[in-house]
């Protein structure tokens, strides 16, 4: 499903935007496929299982939830049971969408592959340096998509280490530029790290892309990245901690179209003509034509010869090569030079 030469991989973010009502849920997971997004992914925990009693709201959390509601209480709210998962996997099954979730403890990550067979590993910003966390998704043997927000460079390398450790050198690990702000600012996305995790760790690359609108996204498949995850809601009006960063249904299948087009538009890297300007040559590009009404047999001067469209004739590069040449018919002025109109 990822690191495909031609296509980028589309998860829409679901998230926790099902306010802990599998309705929603459901909806959203139309939503994703409506849209063209090649998989929907939820958040599995169980309560307590990544989130404590001492936990706290970080400043995005305080402004979009009730001041009175802890962010344990917050967490255990959101909390989908597995029960739900599994019909959430029949039910993405059956719409046509890849199902995704992100483990967020030991016993969900047991669950979520060993029992639900999910293909891909999508691990959260969250377990970056949670090490033992990270050997234990590696010895799962799944493919792995890591987000990177909170990160450096140094704590990167050390959770690929992690992941490796778990599952051997050839585990497959997709790494996600993120930054862990709910919207991100425009001025902290930093998508060139994008490049830097390509050329630091030779892996395939991508964005959680946390930012307002799609440009990030856009710009991130420019950049070279293979997987992009959005958070997207049913309505940013929602009572919720992501809907006001999350995009909307007709903003996601904008996005997923555009993200298509970028991906093709970067085309293979080599530089020649393209079939569609093959059939626009003879008409854009100039030959070397005649300067004036010449007569048979008229040795040919450099003044005899100008180089302007159509190009059908000889190529301007090659103009200095007709000088002292003799043509054997009369030419008219703007009249292009062939090979075989030369002795």
């Amino acid at each position: 499903m990822i690191n495909s030469n031609d296509k980028v991989l589309i998860i829409a973010e679901a998230g926790v935007n099902h306010n802990g009502d599998i309705s929603l849920a459901k909806k959203l997971i139309d939503i994703a496929y409506q849209s063209g997004a090649d998989a929907v992914k939820f958040q599995t925990w169980k309560s307590g299982e990544i989130t404590g009693r001492f936990a706290i709201k970080v400043p995005y959390l305080e402004e979009a939830t009730n001041e009175e509601e802890t962010r344990f209480e917050l967490s255990k709210k959101l909390c989908l049971s597995y029960d739900t998962f599994r019909e959430l996997k029949i039910y993405s099954e059956k719409v046509g969408i890849e199902f995704l979730s992100t483990p967020d403890g030991f016993e969900s990550l047991d669950f979520l592959v060993d029992e639900l067979d999910m293909s891909v590993i999508k691990v959260g910003s969250t377990e970056l340096n949670h090490i033992s966390f990270l050997e234990s998704i590696g010895s799962k043997k799944r493919p792995v998509i890591l987000s990177t927000g909170l990160g450096t460079l140094a704590e990167v390398d050390i959770a690929i280490s992690a992941l490796r450790r778990g599952g051997g050198t050839d585990l497959p690990i997709t790494l996600l530029q993120c930054t862990s702000q709910y919207p991100a600012p425009p001025e902290e996305m930093n998508l060139n790290v994008i490049k830097t995790y390509a050329q630091a760790f030779s892996v395939a690359v991508g964005l959680s892309d946390h930012s307002s609108g799609i440009e990030a996204a856009i710009a991130s498949v420019a950049l070279g990245a293979s997987v992009i995850e959005k958070h997207f809601t049913l309505d940013r009006n929602l009572e919720g901690p992501d809907h006001a960063a999350s995009i909307e249904p007709g903003e996601l299948k904008d996005m997923v179209e555009a993200l298509h087009r970028v991906k093709i538009m970067l085309g293979n890297g080599v530089k020649a003509p393209t079939l569609s300007e093959k059939n626009n040559m003879k008409g854009i590009r100039r030959s070397v034509v005649a300067s004036r009404d010449l007569d048979a047999d008229s040795l040919l001067t450099v003044n005899d010869l100008i180089c302007k469209r159509p190009g059908t004739g000889v190529a301007p590069p090659y103009m200095t090569l007709l000088i002292g040449r003799k043509i054997k018919k009369s030419m008219m002025k703007d009249e292009p030079f062939h090979w075989n109109d030369l002795v």
